[in-house]
């Protein structure tokens, strides 16, 4: 399977070409940007610019981008009023995130990739239809904006009662929006299953998002290196084993202090789930 790493490693950090160098030098050859502007400032232009003259000459490619949570350089601490949501029932207020989210992909202007990755609401939203209403003219608007830049939204399965597997399907059916999902690991192991989300969105399934927790919190833990963490993955990797050529694996890891080499450990990560995605020898 193909292997991408998310910058959200390292999102604390600005994005320059010294941590790109690094992913490649990992043996990785694909990166997910992800949009936040202490990391990846959509709005600064020439950061985004630097970068694109960098992936021009480099063999690391850009398989997606994430889309920003905040409109902030400060992770939301400057405020609610800082919180990206394409569910917000206010119009004006809706207006003004989605054009926040059109500036981050217009990145792709400058260095293409494939896909952004969107979530329907933020973390522990309530059900509310009208706020699927929003979602849906929100993402009419952003899907096309997209589509004329090269780039295809998915949808991720995040904790909150919007965005269950189950929820996304009944969303993109109940819209005939015709989008695929990312399929996310950790978020899986907070709602339901892994592999019962997993059934419900495998057939839309485009990208991944690869990381552990303690089945509580949304913590992003390296597989294989915390003791914290609780999910399957032999049986986690017998599944997305089964369809190694629709999407790659994606790491979406959190920087841990105690993990003092996390580039080694990236390295090590793929391989142990590779050799869990080969079948066991019967016996």
């Amino acid at each position: 399977m193909n292997h991408v790493l998310s910058t959200h490693m390292f999102v604390q950090h600005r994005l320059t070409a010294v941590w790109l160098d690094r992913i490649w030098d990992a043996g990785v050859p694909s990166v997910e940007l992800f949009c936040a502007r202490q990391h990846l400032d959509y709005r600064d232009r020439a950061q985004i610019v630097e970068l694109g003259h960098w992936f021009k000459d480099a063999e690391l490619k850009a398989h997606s981008i994430h889309a920003p949570f905040f409109n902030d350089t400060q992770w939301g601490l400057s405020g609610p009023q800082s919180i990206i949501a394409i569910t917000e029932t206010t119009k004006a207020k809706r207006i003004a995130m989605i054009d926040e989210i059109k500036r981050a992909i217009e990145i792709a202007e400058y260095i293409p990739f494939r896909y952004m990755v969107q979530h329907l609401g933020t973390g522990k939203e309530e059900y509310d239809e009208r706020k699927l209403d929003a979602a849906f003219s929100s993402l009419e608007e952003l899907c096309l904006f997209a589509k004329q830049r090269g780039v295809e939204i998915l949808l991720e399965n995040i904790p909150n009662a919007l965005s269950s597997a189950e929820r996304l399907m009944s969303f993109i059916q109940m819209t005939h929006l015709n989008l695929n999902f990312c399929f996310d690991t950790g978020h899986a192991n907070l709602m339901k299953t892994v592999e019962g989300e997993f059934d419900v969105m495998k057939d839309r399934i485009r990208s991944t998002h690869i990381h552990d927790n303690d089945g509580k919190l949304d913590k992003h833990l390296f597989p294989f290196f915390s003791e914290e963490g609780t999910i399957d993955w032999r049986q986690t990797m017998e599944l997305l084993g089964s369809r190694p050529n629709q999407y790659p694996l994606l790491l979406e890891l959190k920087e841990q202090p105690e993990i003092e080499k996390p580039f080694e450990a990236v390295k090590r990560i793929f391989e142990k789930l590779e050799n869990l995605a080969v079948p066991e020898p019967v016996r």
